[in-house]
């Protein structure tokens, strides 16, 4: 049966196709397409002949073989193996041919895309919001030929995802799915306002200034903690930059979200301080190094602010450190202090005034 493997194998070539691969899926596809003819054999193999552009399905026939008391349900015999390639085949087996060719084209262009992105998992792309009536929960964004997928959960409450803006995004997931190379981007990832940051931090990509923490709630409020690495160096100032162009650089692509920028320090008290910005925390007193919590001493007039909207700013502070802080009034402390110094200047007064003995009782 003709078959013109010579062109196929220079399409296959064109798509950087193995020809062997190329080979052993159309033997498998015209095998397949030959047992669905009528009488076919259970026992087949195809032989392809690529001088004479030709194909041949070789076939056996099984031979029953007698049971014995030894071999009650004997496998059966197969005869030698004889052309039964099926007349009038060739329009199935162009179909046939077709369709393997399709498919590996398509599994060329998968390997291709995902060879692209596997080791863009991590990192930041820019794509354009593409609308899909089918999908209208997930964001499609559109990266040159390949097509990402915003999910819900990936997505910043309240940010909205405009047909044809374009959208900064980060790459958390690069698969093989069911329909090809899937590619998972975040908008929500804390590690997108740490990328936007070496976008703009000389210092990060030199290592002289490192991210140490980073804690997100995404579209309202991010909390980074950074050590310098060098003599010299301002870590916080590095990161706002001058007149503090690069934090808003950051923050223009993150929408009204706040950032709060605070100094890592390997003394917990001083970073729980730190982390509790834009509070001034008065004090902090460790409770318990091995179960981590302490206590931060606030003023009254900024307690609200350490603490909060709904709790939000200790939230994130308790993350970004991994101590569980408490938050207490340093007006509070004090009066308990002044009232204890009280109350014990008291008691020694008494202790004095029970041991003078009184008038009645001197010789």
């Amino acid at each position: 049966m003709e078959l013109d493997l010579a062109a196929l194998h220079r399409m296959a070539a064109e798509q950087d196709i193995d020809a062997a691969d190329l080979d052993e899926a159309l033997k498998e596809a015209l095998r397949l397409a030959y047992s669905k003819t009528p009488n076919a054999h259970k026992n087949a193999r195809v032989e392809l002949d690529e001088a004479n552009g030709t194909f041949t399905v070789w076939a056996r026939k099984e031979i029953p073989v007698r049971p014995s008391e030894d071999e009650p349900y004997p496998a059966p015999e197969l005869s030698d193996e004889f052309d039964d390639t099926p007349e009038n085949f060739g329009r199935m087996a162009a179909a046939a041919a077709r369709q393997t060719i399709s498919l590996l084209y398509r599994q060329a262009a998968d390997n291709k895309i995902f060879g692209a992105f596997a080791g863009q998992k991590g990192h930041l792309i820019t794509g354009v919001i593409q609308q899909n009536l089918k999908d209208s929960q997930n964001v499609h964004i559109a990266v040159g030929d390949v097509e990402a997928i915003l999910p819900v959960r990936e997505q910043v409450p309240g940010e909205v995802y405009r047909h044809g803006e374009r959208l900064r995004v980060y790459v958390t997931n690069v698969s093989r799915g069911l329909k090809g190379p899937e590619i998972i981007v975040s908008r929500s990832h804390p590690d997108l306002v740490r990328r936007l940051f070496e976008r703009e931090v000389p210092e990060l990509n030199s290592s002289a200034v490192s991210i140490m923490s980073i804690v997100r709630e995404a579209g309202q409020r991010t909390k980074i903690a950074v050590r310098a690495n060098a003599p010299g160096v301002n870590p916080k100032g590095a990161l706002i930059g001058p007149a503090g162009t690069r934090v808003r650089a950051v923050m223009d692509n993150l929408g009204n979200e706040k950032i709060d920028i605070v100094d890592w320090s390997e003394d917990p008290a001083k970073f729980v301080a730190a982390a509790l910005s834009p509070a001034h925390a008065v004090s902090v007193h460790v409770i318990s190094e091995k179960n981590k919590t302490a206590i931060a001493y606030i003023h009254d007039d900024q307690l609200s602010l350490a603490i909060g909207k709904e709790g939000q700013n200790a939230r994130l502070a308790a993350k970004l450190t991994g101590w569980k802080i408490g938050i207490e009034s340093e007006e509070n402390r004090l009066a308990k202090e002044a009232e204890a110094e009280i109350e014990k200047y008291s008691d020694a007064s008494d202790s004095v005034s029970n041991s003078v003995p009184d008038e009645g009782q001197q010789s």
